[in-house]
């Protein structure tokens, strides 16, 4: 059995305003603005009073959590400036990674080892890229158009979502042309391009601080002056 956190209202961060769980005034704006309120049991004040009831292993080993979609609304609707995305993250984080739903975990542990959520090996990486790149050198006004990957000192570092490279891979082709036009100094990683970061909504916070500090690593390596993110 999972030993969940003696009081996850005390672990929960706070938002920019300081406004701590036991300032719920139980008012329920925070469920009454949350698109997901009645979908399958959900209620987000349901998961505020359970932290401040401190029945954190009720909520933690409920799929309450993960129903959530962490939009905020809920927080914007709250008269006490509540942080419920945050409580919502910390109990995520709570459960035991084995027991996380769907591709989450397995894709945050794919990124950590390999750079990216697919697994995608170095050298499958730069012949997709290199492959979409040639398709688009042979439309008229982009004949001399190529990636420069682990290119130093351009412009923008410009890190991916999984899917452009898996299966939108015509989604780069858009941007690329943006690029092109507008005479964009740019480039790619080669190793680590993953930008979208699971651990988020995982509820992993030190797989968020590894995979920013692979972005930190890139600019500084390459010498960029800005970076593109995906998300």
């Amino acid at each position: 059995m999972m030993e969940a956190h003696p009081d996850l209202k005390i672990i929960t961060p706070a938002r920019a305003v300081g406004s701590p769980l036991d300032l719920c005034l139980g008012c329920g704006t925070c469920s009454a603005g949350c698109p997901m309120t009645g979908v399958d049991g959900f209620d987000p004040r349901k998961m505020v009073r359970l932290a401040l009831q401190g029945r954190d292993r009720e909520l933690v080993e409920s799929k309450l959590p993960w129903l959530c979609t962490l939009c905020g609304r809920c927080e914007y609707a709250c008269p006490m400036g509540l942080p419920i995305v945050n409580l919502v993250r910390a109990a995520r984080g709570l459960v035991d990674r084995d027991k996380v739903p769907g591709q989450i975990h397995r894709g945050v542990a794919m990124a950590l080892e390999t750079g990216n959520n697919l697994g995608l090996p170095t050298e499958d990486f730069e012949f997709i890229i290199q492959d979409v790149a040639e398709e688009l050198a042979q439309e008229e006004g982009f004949e001399d158009f190529q990636v420069d990957l682990d290119k130093s000192g351009a412009n923008l570092l410009c890190t991916l979502h999984n899917k452009l490279v898996n299966t939108q891979n015509e989604d780069l082709v858009h941007w690329w042309k943006i690029f092109h036009r507008a005479g964009e100094d740019w480039t790619i990683p080669r190793e680590n391009w993953e930008g979208v970061l699971w651990g988020l909504f995982s509820g992993d916070d030190e797989a968020i601080r590894i995979q920013v500090g692979r972005i930190v690593d890139h600019m500084e390596r390459l010498e960029a002056a800005n970076l593109m993110y995906p998300e």
